[in-house]
């Protein structure tokens, strides 16, 4: 859960052993930018796999896989040498855990006077907390009109929660792209794999939109977020997208590493 909003954000590649290799993968290569500091990351996908990685603590290497057939998720740190699993099941008991402090601070905060209730309210929506108003809700779009990202002409579309505007989205349809909907079977598995836990994360999985369950046509190509102030928090462009081979090791912690605690708490008194 910790590692939702930097899934995208990765460093360089680094693939383990000797392995078979797995049909029609796909990687995708973007450019992400926050608060002045830009990075490269890479994504890789094939049917029922994804990898993504990120720069971990102290600048070291972590990698985020999610393996479709297990419904397991693994944080993996390649500078330490070890790696966290969680599974649905572990997700499921999380948010269980969630829905009860937050019905314990609902009741709480209804004996409270309405400003302090509404500052609560506030700070339990900036941490993202389901169910909490705005953050928990899905983001609607409006299509404003067309722009160029790199070499491509897209559509663009606004995002709001409520009345404020949070995002940008600018599309292109999959087939200028060479990619087909089978492309992201996994990024709806995903998307699914946390839903219970936050709902509102399947607004930020790489994927191709539809009207019913994105609120805009197409892939992104860029994506623009906004903080509370109208203020640009984040913005993610699409650099490359390409069909490759992708060896089985991608998506799976390399052998000799060592499990650990997950990191939000089980076996440390957590659920």
């Amino acid at each position: 859960m910790l590692a939702m909003n930097k899934l995208f954000l990765t460093g360089t590649l680094c693939l383990f052993g000797v392995s078979t290799f797995a049909a029609n993968g796909l990687v995708v290569s973007m450019k992400t930018t926050h608060g002045g500091d830009a990075a490269t990351s890479q994504i890789q996908l094939d049917a029922d796999h994804m990898r993504a990685e990120m720069a971990g603590r102290g600048g070291g290497q972590s990698s985020v896989v999610f393996d479709g057939v297990k419904q397991t998720m693994y944080i993996i740190d390649d500078s330490k040498k070890t790696y966290s699993e969680i599974t649905k099941d572990d997700l499921d008991r999380l948010a269980a855990q969630m829905a009860q402090m937050q019905s314990q601070m609902q009741g709480a905060m209804a004996n409270m006077p309405p400003a302090q209730r509404a500052q609560m309210e506030a700070m339990m929506r900036g941490r993202g907390m389901p169910g909490m108003g705005a953050s928990a809700a899905k983001p609607t779009y409006k299509k404003t009109g067309t722009d160029t990202v790199g070499k491509w002409t897209c559509d663009k579309y606004e995002g709001y929660e409520g009345t404020r505007k949070t995002s940008e989205v600018c599309t292109v349809d999959p087939k200028a792209l060479g990619l087909a909907e089978s492309d992201f079977a996994v990024s709806k598995q995903f998307a699914k794999f946390f839903s219970t836990l936050m709902p509102q994360a399947s607004s930020q999985i790489f994927s191709i939109g539809s009207l019913e369950d994105r609120g805009f046509v197409g892939v992104p190509v860029r994506t623009i977020n906004y903080a509370a102030d109208g203020s640009v928090s984040g913005t993610s462009e699409l650099t490359d997208i390409s069909h490759q081979n992708i060896p089985d090791s991608a998506f799976a912690p390399p052998s000799g590493y060592q499990k650990q605690d997950m990191p939000f708490g089980r076996g440390r008194g957590g659920f």
